[in-house]
């Protein structure tokens, strides 16, 4: 049995599991070193402020719907963060004071804990720089109120009249804006 040879066939080879894996690992390195000084570490923690807002402004409304209670998402004063609330018709619309408010639950709360739906960006890394710069919701309040439908309400059980909430880091300024009554979010970023 005779068996020819080809010079240069028996050379060839693939690239090793290990080789790939190095190749990956450099570049997802490269990546996360080159991508934040891209982008700009303040508008990533803006944008992500802004959608972890819009997140649990989005959770208020369907939580009000679905248990069939006023919920209420409070902005705190400072412009350190937030909270979400149980209110009634007959408080909703009074001076809310954070050390005795009827926080709800944060469903992803660690276990343990009292689990307040509180976000203080103040207080969270990935917040840094963070501030809640405005609020201007049904012509001057604080914060929004969601009813069992799931609408924006203000006193008197109206209809919400909607309004904006300025959200950023230094420069880099996003609005989120709440349509009247129907309370849909819209995001935009406002040029300084």
């Amino acid at each position: 049995m005779s068996t020819s040879f080809t010079p240069g066939a028996g050379n060839r080879r693939g690239y090793t599991l290990v080789e790939l894996l190095l190749v990956v690992g450099l570049l997802g390195l490269a990546a996360s070193l080159l991508i934040p000084n891209i982008v700009g570490r303040d508008s990533m923690r803006a944008q992500a402020a802004v959608r972890r807002l819009v997140a649990d402004m989005t959770f208020a409304q369907a939580d009000a719907l679905a248990r069939q209670e006023l919920r209420r998402v409070e902005f705190f004063d400072d412009g350190s963060g937030y909270g979400l609330a149980r209110v009634t018709e007959a408080d909703y619309a009074l001076a809310l004071d954070p050390a005795l408010a009827d926080w709800i639950r944060d469903p992803l709360s660690p276990p343990g804990t009292l689990g307040e739906y509180v976000v203080r960006f103040d207080a969270d890394s990935r917040f840094t720089g963070v501030r809640i710069l405005d609020v201007q919701i049904d012509g001057e309040n604080g914060f929004v109120v969601y009813d069992e439908m799931g609408g924006t309400v203000r006193e008197g059980g109206l209809p919400g009249l909607g309004g904006t909430i300025d959200i950023g880091v230094n420069d880099d300024v996003y609005r989120v804006s709440i349509a009247a009554f129907t309370g849909k979010i819209t995001v935009s970023r406002i040029d300084p």
